[in-house]
């Protein structure tokens, strides 16, 4: 029997740079209309992703940032400042309209979805008593955050990426700034107050991937997929707008 669910291709990379696949990600919401699921690990040294809209002098320690050349991406996506290094994960969907049509295309009505993906998927994975929960745009255990959000939406078409933190260094949180606007729960807590490491929960990365393919199964008629170059590099070429790009710390 053909299935009733939307097709989706799901890619899994490996030590690709957030760069390079934030520059993959644009063209394909841009330019390609398939149903996407992108999950990325490994992804090398630290740098520091900010969102479309973000400003280097209200979010970042700009002295410690430029004394250390740590490397400034600014997404095509809105959403907050992270600090990322090989202990961050990243998946991210790219979903039509029309796949999803209970899904209306607002940052608020996605945030919901992504929390009945989410939610029952924690469940099943996580070894500890704190439940994972949807804290306004932030996914937590307890009251502390293991993972944040960006989108971008368009006519037809919206993507919602997450950066899961399986592990971090404290002393690279020092880079970010107690940011002015904050939710209400952070209660103005610094970053190691407020944080939580995902290894502290999950057995293994290899446990969370299995989770995930297990659950996209339910939402989607998932086919694993990889890019050869040729691929690759004909997405890349379409035409289409680009806007993620490195920045120094004084744009």
């Amino acid at each position: 029997m053909r299935s009733v669910l939307p097709k989706l291709r799901v890619l899994r990379l490996e030590h690709v740079s957030i760069f390079d696949q934030l520059v993959l990600e644009e063209a394909l919401f841009r330019a390609d209309r398939d149903n996407w699921f992108i999950w990325n690990e490994r992804t090398g040294e630290p740098k520091i992703v900010m969102g479309i809209s973000g400003k280097p002098e209200k979010l970042l320690d700009v002295e410690a940032v430029g004394r250390d050349k740590i490397p400034i991406v600014k997404r095509f996506s809105g959403g907050g400042t992270v600090v990322i290094d090989d202990n961050t994960l990243f998946t991210t969907f790219i979903v039509n309209t029309e796949a999803k049509p209970l899904v209306k295309p607002y940052p608020r009505e996605i945030m919901d979805w992504s929390a009945t993906f989410f939610t029952p998927l924690f469940d099943d994975i996580t070894q500890h008593t704190e439940a994972f929960a949807l804290r306004e745009d932030d996914y937590v255990f307890g009251d502390r955050k293991f993972a944040g959000n960006a989108q971008s939406i368009s006519k037809d078409r919206w993507l919602h990426h997450t950066s899961f933190l399986w592990d971090y260094s404290a002393a690279n949180m020092r880079y970010l700034q107690n940011p002015a606007k904050q939710p209400a729960y952070r209660a103005k807590r610094d970053h190691t107050e407020f944080l939580c490491k995902l290894k502290d929960y999950v057995a293994s990365r290899d446990v969370l991937f299995e989770a995930f393919e297990r659950h996209l199964k339910l939402h989607f008629d998932v086919n694993d997929v990889t890019l050869p170059d040729h691929e690759l590099q004909s997405i890349l070429a379409r035409d289409h707008r680009k806007s993620t790009k490195f920045i120094n710390v004084d744009a």
